[in-house]
């Protein structure tokens, strides 16, 4: 939408009586300063990335038994039913996100959940159902 039919909008909408703005380029403005304090662009795409890791069967699946207890990659691998390169980049991708934490034991790399509030909020997830 191109600004001049915004501002008209926006003009519409403050002489409204559903508005508590008084201007309409004042009014924008403001509009533009509450989305930079509650909905920033780096931490939308911060917290965008982070869902889009978990926006996968395999991934919640990995994270859900992950939140029993650690495993490495061939438990994982066996429990889900995985070949070892698709269980890996799953693996890596929550890694990525900073959702899993990876330990390496001589040959082996164990992962677990790196935050208990990750497993807080796939609990929460899950009662939304």
């Amino acid at each position: 939408m191109s600004k001049s039919r915004l501002h008209k909008r926006l003009a519409r909408l403050t002489i409204s009586p559903y508005c508590r703005g008084v201007d309409a380029s004042r009014y924008a403005e403001e509009l533009k300063a509450l989305a930079t304090k509650v909905a920033d662009e780096a931490s939308a795409i911060r917290e965008s990335r982070f869902f889009k890791a978990l926006a996968d069967e395999s991934r919640i699946r990995m994270l859900k038994l992950l939140m029993e207890r650690r495993m490495c990659v061939c438990e994982i691998m066996a429990a889900l039913d995985l070949t070892q390169p698709t269980a890996s980049h799953h693996l890596g991708m929550l890694e990525k996100q900073n959702i899993l934490e990876r330990k390496k034991e001589g040959k082996w790399a164990y992962y677990s959940v790196s935050n208990a509030r990750i497993g807080e909020l796939v609990r929460r997830l899950e009662s939304l159902k």
